[in-house]
């Protein structure tokens, strides 16, 4: 019983020495910030999955395009990504109009660059700490494995200090360093598959936003005409 109080990861971290525990403590606040960011970009995901279908509904039902514009443009911080895509797009066409430019083409291409623009701002929002999720996915089982040799570094130097070397003397020591890989595995595993999932997740969004860039882009081009 006193062995297995011994070899508890409460016990193996409070012993350990004092750089192993660093690495751990850097790996624990890694893993925390980690999840608060996964929690976040899910919720985020989400968010912006639900509002572009329901803007999408909204457009395609036949309604009126200016009476859109006017409800994106009076509630813009509040509205989802594809409608301040929309809302830009939308807002460059009618300032040309305005301008009585008879240029079809520039007419487009200003509500086309304006989108663009619009898209990639609201991609660059979607892909927000992505980078950081993928930096603890990569780097974490390192940090971990910086531990563990430290610390069977140090489980070996201190048997230079025991006359006979015995697998219970020895277990100890590179139980505390093994801790090190298991908490930079435990950090790095969730960061890697919330990384690739929502990877996968914004790619798919960003697809949806560029096709309505294009079905947009049309629309206005009939309308130039």
């Amino acid at each position: 019983m006193n062995n297995a109080q011994d070899l508890s990861i409460i016990s193996l971290v409070l012993n350990a020495s004092l750089l192993a525990q660093a690495v751990m403590a850097l790996l624990l606040l890694l893993s925390l910030l980690s999840w608060t960011f996964i929690f976040r970009k899910w919720f985020a995901i989400r968010r912006a999955r639900s509002q572009t279908e329901n803007f999408e509904r909204d457009f395609w039902s036949g309604g009126d395009l200016q009476a859109l514009y006017q409800s994106a443009a009076n509630s813009r911080h509040s509205i989802g990504a594809l409608e301040r895509i929309f809302e830009s797009g939308m807002r460059e066409f009618l300032k040309a109009k305005e301008k009585r430019l008879t240029d079809p083409g520039l007419i487009l291409d200003g509500a086309r660059r304006a989108m663009r623009a619009a898209f990639q701002r609201e991609l660059d929002v979607l892909e927000s700490n992505l980078a950081f999720l993928a930096s603890v996915g990569s780097v974490s089982p390192y940090i971990g494995l910086f531990g563990t040799v430290w610390g069977i570094m140090n489980a070996f130097t201190g048997l230079s200090n025991v006359q006979q070397a015995t697998l219970a003397s020895v277990a100890p020591g590179i139980a505390e360093a093994l801790t090190a890989t298991a908490i930079g595995l435990f950090a790095a595993i969730p960061a890697v598959v919330a990384y690739n999932r929502y990877s996968h997740d914004i790619d798919r969004l960003a697809n949806r936003f560029e096709t309505f860039v294009e079905e947009f882009s049309n629309i206005l081009q009939r309308q130039t005409h």
